[in-house]
């Protein structure tokens, strides 16, 4: 795994296209690469676009600053020759689409899906959970859906994508800084979570300036390059920064309600 102190995001090559996930809207792939890792793609050009490699990104990493167990995520070049060698057309045409960076997170092997109601998890890794997803606006940790994983023994957070919900159409977000959390009732660790008051304590200091600033440096360019929103890169990542930022100084507007669901579930 890689150190979450790192100021950039490793760059592997990707060298086969092993397996598709299907269970995923975006279609996913177990790919390998040229460092001899395995790694689970996302693609650049499947149907959410690039703006869901940028949430993995800015919620992953962050996440990973703030203490959280996310996999390490990698930039993965993806060659075009890949593409003719696969039969399935649909996978030809998502690789095609997608030449160039697209987004790896580390493969956990024999690592199976979180089941709350059977794994233990700790109650303050829960509120951490509940609490980070809240401020980044991850809409999908639900019961339908958890993206948590069990791994020798520990929990892991996967797909992030989701996240951030309020990028997607920037110019008709309403204050997004102080927007409810719209995925507190569905999320499946809310039942399990300690008080999301002292998750606040704990992590709402380590959402620094600089550490988004960090963070948000990690996005390659041509990922933010295609939003119509901004006149530059740099303009777009400070939107992050910003938003974040001000959402973690006002807890009242998006954290009260979700701790008052919680306290209502335990």
């Amino acid at each position: 795994m890689q150190d979450a102190t790192e100021q950039a995001l490793r760059r592997v090559n990707a060298v086969r296209y092993v397996l598709p996930l299907r269970e995923g809207g975006s279609l996913p792939a177990l790919v390998e690469a040229d460092d001899l890792g395995t790694y689970v793609m996302k693609f650049r050009g499947a149907g959410q676009g690039p703006k869901a490699l940028v949430a993995e990104v800015v919620v992953g990493e962050l996440g990973r600053r703030l203490g959280l167990p996310v996999p390490e995520l990698v930039v993965s070049v993806l060659d075009p020759d890949l593409a003719p060698a696969e039969p399935d057309q649909e996978v030809q045409d998502l690789l095609r689409a997608s030449v160039g960076d697209n987004l790896g997170m580390d493969y956990l092997p024999g690592s199976l899906g979180l089941d709350v109601a059977v794994d233990r998890i700790d109650p303050d890794l829960a509120a951490r959970v509940v609490w980070f997803d809240a401020l980044v606006q991850n809409v999908d940790r639900s019961w339908r859906n958890p993206n948590l994983l069990r791994w020798h023994g520990s929990v892991w957070l996967i797909d992030h994508g989701a996240a951030l919900y309020f990028h997607h159409n920037w110019s008709r977000q309403v204050d997004p800084a102080t927007r409810p959390y719209p995925g507190a009732a569905d999320h499946v660790l809310l039942p399990v979570a300690g008080p999301l008051s002292s998750a606040h304590e704990e992590l709402a200091g380590l959402v620094t300036a600089d550490t988004l600033a960090d963070v948000v440096a990690l996005i390659p360019d041509g990922w933010l390059a295609t939003d119509t929103a901004f006149a530059s890169t740099a303009q777009a990542r400070q939107a992050y920064v910003d938003v974040l930022l001000a959402r973690v100084a006002a807890p009242h507007t998006w954290l009260d309600a979700v701790e008052v669901l919680r306290a209502a579930r335990v």
